[in-house]
């Protein structure tokens, strides 16, 4: 599964070998509440097909009228806002009258966006910095604490996974759960030593490793912008992950695991001499409750609760895995009663 911003890209490149023109859009900044981030990205091309999205639908449709009356006839980079008035924020549909600026940038060879789509394909990060008076684009190193930038004269915008993830297992489930996140634009790295598991693993855009979990946590050095699952079951490998991993400054550490399994794994860690406090950064049972039973929907369930963590979301016990059974616990313990 490619991000939004790696199909952007690929559908660039292509339009533009095939001979067709083609505008680039990008989100440089938001004021009051908008649909999309800055960086965001949506490309159209000159007969109107569009790829990616810049807000809710609205704008998308306003640039692409403008393409199939015009084309693509501006010759070099250029900003406007919409959202200005009470009046375009309910027509473009920006809520509660917020504002959103763009740069409309024509692509052309000098737009450099071959050589862009390879070193983000290579799982690298790179800065783009945009010429506004001349349309040309070069690249160079970035961090992950970098962000958009506009001045009027240049656009820098950064492209690639700025998050990382580690797994634990190249089981059934893993399988599902790196697809979605590399389409979250997380550079998804999956460890495990077992042949059996590693030898059939084969999704696209992640990084297989068969040494052990707490040689690879050690070796990724984790920052704030890393997320550690483990999903084996079996405690030789997950504990090894876990006790490494929660002594970094990993953004979020969990484990699969029922809830019995969750404590006993909390008392076995205790014996690696970790701290109350690294021991409380522990989610497990991972993932939020939506009744899921299948790999898919198990997937899904544990990306949503790193979504929230990544995000800064502190999410209620209700939606928790081990406080939402324990409250079904009571809920039907207590009409038991009643009924009694």
């Amino acid at each position: 599964m490619d991000s939004v911003d790696l199909e952007v890209l690929k559908s660039s490149v292509r339009w533009l070998d095939a001979g067709h023109r083609a505008l680039l859009v990008t989100v440089v900044k938001t004021w009051g509440s908008s649909p999309r981030p800055q960086g965001a990205m949506l490309v159209v091309r000159d007969d109107g097909l569009v790829v990616g999205s810049v807000s809710g639908g609205c704008i998308e449709d306003d640039l692409i009228d403008r393409v199939r009356r015009e084309g693509v006839t501006i010759a070099r980079p250029e900003a406007v806002k919409y959202g200005i008035t009470a009046e375009e924020a309910h027509r473009f549909g920006l809520p509660c009258g917020g504002t959103i600026q763009l740069v409309l940038e024509p692509l052309s060879e000098a737009s450099n966006l071959r050589a862009l789509l390879e070193t983000v394909e290579r799982g690298e990060l790179v800065a783009r910095t945009l010429d506004m008076a001349t349309g040309q684009a070069t690249l160079g190193p970035a961090s992950a604490t970098d962000g958009v930038d506009f001045d009027g004269a240049r656009l820098l915008t950064i492209h690639g996974p700025r998050y990382r993830m580690l797994v634990i297992g190249a089981g059934q489930l893993s399988r599902y759960l790196c697809q979605i996140a590399a389409g979250l634009d997380y550079q998804v790295t999956v460890c495990d030593p077992r042949e059996e598991y590693t030898d059939t693993w084969d999704v696209p855009g992640t990084t297989l490793v068969r040494t052990m979990p707490d040689d690879t946590v050690l070796d990724m050095k984790l920052d704030e912008r890393c997320a550690v699952i483990a999903l084996t079951h079996d405690p030789k490998l997950d504990d090894l992950a876990l006790m490494e991993a929660l002594k970094t400054r990993a953004f979020y550490v969990g484990a699969l695991g029922s809830r019995r399994n969750n404590a006993a794994r909390r008392e076995r860690l205790k014996e690696f001499d970790l701290s109350e406090a690294e021991l409380a950064r522990l989610h497990g049972p991972v993932g939020i409750y939506i009744g899921s039973r299948t790999p898919p929907e198990i997937a899904v369930s544990i990306l949503a609760e790193v979504t929230a963590a990544k995000n800064g979301v502190s999410l209620p016990t209700i939606l928790q895995v081990e406080g939402a059974k324990a409250a079904r616990e009571q809920a039907a313990g207590a009409g038991s009663t009643c009924d009694a």
